[in-house]
């Protein structure tokens, strides 16, 4: 994200976002985070001093309110806005092929994380329609489980894993929301290998 906005274009960026309409710090990050779908937001340490600096120079003026600041454009400002209007052109150009390679990089990475959960998913069920015992071997106080808790654990895991591979299938899901899926599902595995410490 620095490449995009080196050499000034936050600066220009940010004026382009006040001559929208006036708006505090806070809501100019928010602006800037939707902008890039969420995969870039400025600190707040980024855009304080930024916005501080451009109302030093006359492009920004602030007025406070209830403890918060909110800047609006000066006319200097929408003159510089004027003048770089080309400059703003190939930023939004490079703004659009920024997120379009970053949505690329995630759906990649989210397919790959949903290939990796549907193979471990079906070598769970196979490994459970097998009568393997692979969870079922933990010893609780020195005695296996008796047959009949572990034939209820087995049917329950077979129709959890039949379930999710439905709902999966079914299914359209966001990227976020696979993401979720995935982190669930770890954390489940990981409740089940502090059982076995």
């Amino acid at each position: 994200m620095t490449a995009v906005f080196s050499h000034g274009r936050l600066r220009l960026y940010l004026l382009k976002l006040l001559d929208g309409g006036p708006k505090h710090g806070y809501e100019l990050i928010r602006l800037l985070a939707d902008r890039f779908h969420g995969t870039y937001a400025p600190s707040a340490g980024t855009i304080y001093p930024r916005l501080a600096r451009m109302e030093s120079e006359g492009l920004v003026t602030h007025t406070a309110a209830g403890g918060r600041k909110t800047y609006s454009i000066s006319e200097t400002g929408r003159a510089e806005l004027r003048a770089r209007a080309g400059e703003l052109a190939e930023l939004e150009r490079d703004i659009n092929k920024s997120v379009s390679e970053l949505a690329a990089e995630i759906q990649a990475e989210v397919r790959g994380s949903a290939r990796d959960l549907k193979r471990e998913l079906r070598e769970a069920t196979k490994q459970t329609r097998r009568g393997t015992s692979w969870v079922f071997d933990v010893q609780l106080g020195g005695h296996g489980a008796e047959p009949g808790v572990r034939d209820e654990f087995d049917q329950r895991l077979v129709a959890f894993t039949d379930e999710v591979r439905a709902i999966v299938r079914r299914g359209r899901f966001s990227d976020d929301q696979l993401r979720t899926a995935s982190r669930l599902l770890d954390g489940v595995l990981e409740g089940l290998r502090r059982l076995q410490r």
